[in-house]
């Protein structure tokens, strides 16, 4: 399948903007859970804020963005501190060194990129010290690429055996990112490699996968998730508008933890 130029997403600078954005990507949320035979109630929308400055921040939780999805810890920090006065949760979906997990335990409600106990260990130490609990999804590479952070599906339940020995780490279930290509093929197989590893984890060790949730698609192929599966999908651009910031600076290539 060739490749296609997709049509830039309508930029978001005022609450009804922002309204009207969201009101068009839970309308094909709808759509896509119709086709799967699935409610869209049990889709979660997970508006993703990078590079959005804080002003359209503002604007984007008044139209409705309560849980707001970040890749730099730093970024995160920073917003969550001067948007504090707005009560938005935050999730941190990019991958984490060891060295910033006591930033992410200090601020956020959502992490979606463990994939490695020293990481683990950290968040669980720092949190334990503050009285805090944190919900986790273990992210899987299902794609294969070296390129991508995440744990080889073969490594994924020894890895949760691994984790109730982590009490503050509360897991929810598995994140991944697909392929970024045109062809809708190849992004279903990662979809539903997930949704298969899931599904293993529950008829073995349910008690491992917390409620089994299924965080994955972005802007470009959470319709595609949802038909797979998906009960949560990031969204960037389809909710704030086209970036000019290149993905690979919040999707680095895989390479030392810390």
């Amino acid at each position: 399948m060739a490749d296609s130029v997709p049509a830039p997403h309508p930029y978001a600078n005022t609450t009804a903007e922002f309204a009207a954005n969201l009101a068009a990507v839970q309308a094909n949320i709808e759509a896509a859970a119709a086709r799967a035979g699935r409610s869209a109630q049990n889709v979660r929308l997970l508006p993703v804020s990078k590079t959005v400055p804080e002003e359209r921040l503002r604007q984007a939780i008044a139209a409705g963005c309560h849980r707001l999805g970040e890749n730099k810890v730093q970024e995160a920090k920073r917003k969550s501190a001067n948007l504090a006065d707005l009560g938005v949760e935050w999730a941190v979906i990019g991958h984490l060194q060891t060295n910033k997990a006591k930033d992410v335990a200090l601020f956020a409600t959502e992490f979606q990129a463990l994939d490695n106990l020293r990481v683990a260990d950290a968040l669980d130490r720092k949190l334990t010290e503050l009285g805090r609990t944190l919900e986790v999804f273990v992210q899987v590479n299902t794609s294969a690429e070296e390129s991508k952070f995440g744990l080889p599906p073969a490594e994924l339940d020894g890895f949760l055996h691994e984790l109730p020995r982590f009490e503050t780490l509360k897991v929810q279930g598995l994140m991944t990112l697909a392929l970024f290509t045109a062809d809708t093929g190849r992004v279903r197989t990662c979809f539903g490699t997930l949704r298969t590893l899931r599904d293993r984890a529950r008829e073995s060790s349910p008690e491992l996968i917390g409620p089994g949730e299924l965080s994955m698609g972005m802007s470009g192929d959470y319709e595609l998730a949802i038909e797979e599966g998906a009960t949560c999908v990031r969204v960037g651009q389809a909710i704030f508008g086209a970036r000019n910031t290149p993905d690979s600076r919040y999707w680095p290539p895989a390479g030392p933890t810390d």
